[in-house]
């Protein structure tokens, strides 16, 4: 059971050649247009030689009794643990051992040292913090390279390893606006990153580009690497979520450091509880506060402005949130109205406000398919604005035909209290070079 990430890793690195097991299909949930599809022969291994087919989880239970299935693997992520118990419980009903694949089944070693960032949540700051924690490894005269938890919701035999150094890599992968949002920010910054499906082959080569790698963790899931320094980022907006979502809290419990992150927008009382949550579970790790900073192209634009607000697909849909980024830029800079596009979508973005009714004020910047992309287009320059603050971080304006004038926000980690990540990678080096020696 998964959703096109650690899924297909699990299956790679556990299933793929052990004749002890015959894995009949995949399911596929959370991202659309996912399902329907073949895992390919080139990936499934001499076991599988027509490859495995991707059903929708929707058709799980008769899964299991037209297949007589004994064992399904839970492989997504960013997910409550009572719903994951829902999902067990039907697995059970069904006849089937519910499982859940740890990190010695799963985790694969490196030649070079690992710095993996995580999250409790999608959307509490996980990509800002890897940029920023690759820019330091560069300051200090590291070769970086970043590999991000996969995405590869096109032709998986063409996925197997990609490489960005440019945008122009992006073009030629065929990106989705979700895959160009983790990627740009950081060949802006100068950095290689890595992705795909197979992810011990996309390691062999990233080894040969870096002397420390930095895993860019998608969703709330654990690295699909040793790593030999573990940082996790909670949300200070969502206190108490650190403790109940699947595997936002093992996670957690793993971690060597510990972000709080979005400080600023948060309660004292919320910062204390998640601080204490931290403590009940993993004591040892060190805890750093952090605001969100948040900047915005031409601020003076914005105000007494009509605006629409498009943020971050994934942070609004399984993530869960109400606004991000934009918003907040919006309402510091004084707009004038924020617009609800929910009147204004169309096509599969309609379905989006259906099924995540909890984001209503902005618009997630959906965009699996081309033709997700110009339903985004139709849905944007048919509302009646002034402006669109734009708070993915993707520039939208290369992907989409936007008619309004528009502004892009940005937000970038600023620790607040000491020891900073600078400080802790400075030691953590230190160490790994005296061990290495």
């Amino acid at each position: 059971m998964g959703a096109a990430g650690r899924d297909f890793h699990n299956f790679n690195v556990f299933f793929r050649n052990k004749k002890a097991y015959e894995v009949v299909a995949f399911t596929a949930t959370q991202i659309p247009g996912i399902e329907n599809k073949v895992y390919p022969a080139i990936l499934s291994g001499k076991l599988y030689p027509k490859g495995i087919p991707i059903y929708s989880e929707s058709q799980l239970s008769t899964l299991i009794e037209d297949n007589n299935v004994e064992k399904v693997v839970f492989a997504y992520s960013d997910i409550s643990h009572e719903e994951v118990m829902h999902k067990a419980s039907q697995v059970i009903a069904a006849g089937a051992d519910f499982w859940l694949l740890g990190t010695h089944s799963t985790t694969l070693h490196t030649h070079v040292p690992v710095i993996s960032i995580g999250a409790v949540r999608t959307g509490s700051g996980k990509s800002q913090t890897s940029r920023k924690v690759a820019s330091i490894l560069r300051k200090l005269g590291k070769r970086v390279v970043v590999i991000r938890h996969p995405m590869p919701y096109g032709d998986l035999s063409k996925q197997i390893v990609q490489r960005f150094a440019t945008y122009k890599d992006l073009n030629k992968n065929k990106c989705t606006i979700e895959e160009r949002e983790e990627y740009e920010p950081h060949i802006d910054l100068g950095a290689i990153v890595y992705a795909g499906v197979d992810y011990e082959k996309i390691l062999r080569r990233a080894e040969k580009e870096a002397d420390t790698i930095v895993w860019d963790g998608g969703n709330n899931d654990f690295s699909f690497y040793r790593p030999d320094l573990h940082i996790v980022i909670a949300d200070a907006l969502r206190p108490g979520h650190e403790l109940r979502y699947h595997p936002g809290e093992a996670s957690l419990r793993m971690a060597d450091i510990v972000i709080i992150n979005k400080v600023n927008d948060a309660s004292f009382t919320a910062v204390d509880q998640i601080r204490e949550n931290i403590r009940k579970v993993n004591y040892d790790a060190v805890i750093i506060e952090a605001n969100s900073h948040i900047t915005a192209e031409k601020k003076e634009q914005i105000r007494g402005k009509r605006v629409l607000v498009i943020e971050d697909g994934p942070t609004l849909t399984h993530g869960g949130m109400t606004y991000g980024a934009g918003f907040v830029a919006a309402k510091i800079y004084h707009a004038k109205e924020i617009v609800s596009p929910l009147s204004y979508a169309v096509g599969s973005i309609k379905d989006v406000f259906e099924r995540y009714p909890h984001t209503r004020d902005v618009l997630p910047a959906m965009g699996y398919s081309s033709e997700q992309i110009k339903e985004l287009e139709k849905t944007i320059n048919s509302m009646p604005i002034d402006l669109v603050v734009i708070g993915t971080p993707v520039n939208l304006q290369k992907v989409l035909k936007i008619k309004k004038p528009s502004v892009r926000v940005h937000y970038e980690l600023e620790e607040i209290t000491k020891p900073n990540l600078e400080e802790e990678i400075k030691s953590f080096l230190e160490v790994e070079e005296k061990t290495r020696e």
